[in-house]
């Protein structure tokens, strides 16, 4: 295969970049710094008129048709510029699993405000006891009549405060395997029942817990069959592992940092040490990217990247948390300065990276999970018990 992405997709890197440049600007990010918050609206609008946000859709659905190599610079850029589109993302991978399993009238009235940035979407997975074990979940939603109850709790549900639907998991069935008693529904968010409660993480950033406490759904609210929620959530998480970009921003800047020589901290580029242990950096920055670029490439050729998008997933995670601990082992205690102090190295990007870093094997489907794919899918080893 070729890792190159090719010359549309270059061209089209260079247009994102631009963009960038005008519209990331240092207030943008001291804004979504503030907040704990991977969104903001005026730049997620501005991605919309620009098309980007559905600009690998088909035309007819409103998208620019662009190919999956030209998404994968998108993504890169947009990751190497640490763009806050954690709200793209979610809506996004939403409404495309809506195109494929939710209904006529879904469709129509959904995805047009979430190609246009009128909407954000967030994702009403994990539950307290459950962890990434999804398929544990315990809120019920119930039949009454021609709709649904729904009672329960949520956690880390991202954007809670900000989206306009949430994509919710839920328990239809007690009778079955855990995994065929799940139906999932799309439910506005400022449906009577629901409360969002705030959650503040170690890497700065804004979640939520979100309670429901006897929420009344409409049936033409639920995507897919009922207790067919968990093909439903395979859809969407495919999209979620499939959408991470570059991650080399953070190396470069260490490098910079080490070749600093009047700086206070203690990375050198002249020690032997220090080169051993960014080249090793390096090849997992490299490495990572080569898997997505991968998994790219078999969607452009119309293939189904489940299990390589897991082993993209995998590495990505587990190679962001060696990053992390060794950028702040050669940096010294230099590498602790918090953003705000004009001492920080590279703006105080370092620690945010490192109490961020901790939470990639469990975002986005855990580690474990990632590994049963792979052994499972791709490896045939039998079923985990």
């Amino acid at each position: 295969m070729d890792f190159g992405l090719g010359a549309e997709s270059e061209a089209f890197r260079a247009e994102v970049a631009a963009f960038l440049d005008e519209h990331l600007t240092p207030r943008v990010r001291e804004r979504v710094r503030r907040s704990g918050s991977m969104h903001d609206w005026p730049l997620h609008r501005a991605l919309a008129e620009r098309g980007w946000l559905a600009a690998g859709w088909p035309k007819e659905y409103g998208g620019q048709g662009r190919s999956p190599l030209e998404l994968m610079a998108m993504r890169e850029e947009l990751k190497k510029r640490h763009a806050p589109t954690e709200g793209m993302g979610m809506t996004m991978l939403v409404a495309r699993t809506i195109l494929a399993t939710g209904t006529e009238r879904m469709r129509a009235e959904v995805i047009p405000r979430a190609i246009n940035g009128e909407i954000l979407i967030c994702l009403g997975y994990t539950e307290p006891q459950g962890g990434s074990d999804v398929a544990s979940a315990r809120t019920r939603a119930d039949r009454d009549g021609d709709g649904w109850v729904v009672n329960g709790q949520k956690v880390f549900t991202t954007l809670a405060e900000e989206a306009h639907y949430v994509f919710l998991l839920t328990r239809t069935n007690t009778e079955v395997a855990k995994h065929r008693g799940l139906t999932v529904f799309l439910v506005p968010m400022d449906t009577p029942g629901i409360e969002v409660h705030p959650i503040r993480t170690l890497g700065g950033e804004r979640t939520n817990t979100v309670h429901y406490t006897d929420v009344r759904v409409p049936d033409s609210a639920r995507v897919g069959a009922v207790d067919g929620g968990w093909d439903v959530l395979m859809t969407a998480l495919t999209h979620e592992r499939s959408g991470i970009g570059d991650d080399s921003r953070l190396l470069h800047e260490l490098v910079r940092a080490a070749r600093d020589t009047g700086a206070a901290h203690s990375a050198s580029i002249d020690d032997p040490v220090v080169r051993d242990r960014l080249a090793r950096l390096a090849i997992d920055v490299e490495v990572a990217k080569l898997l997505g670029r991968r998994s790219c490439w078999i969607e452009a050729t119309g293939g189904t990247p489940t299990v390589e998008s897991s082993m993209h997933k995998l590495f990505h995670a587990e190679s962001r948390v060696r990053f992390s601990a060794v950028m702040l082992d050669l940096l010294g205690p230099q590498g602790l300065r918090e953003v705000g102090d004009p001492r920080a190295v590279a703006g105080g990007a370092f620690v945010e990276e490192f109490r961020h870093a901790v939470i990639m094997p469990i975002w986005g489907g855990s580690s474990e999970v990632q590994r049963r794919i792979i052994a499972e899918r791709g490896l045939g080893l039998p079923r985990s018990p």
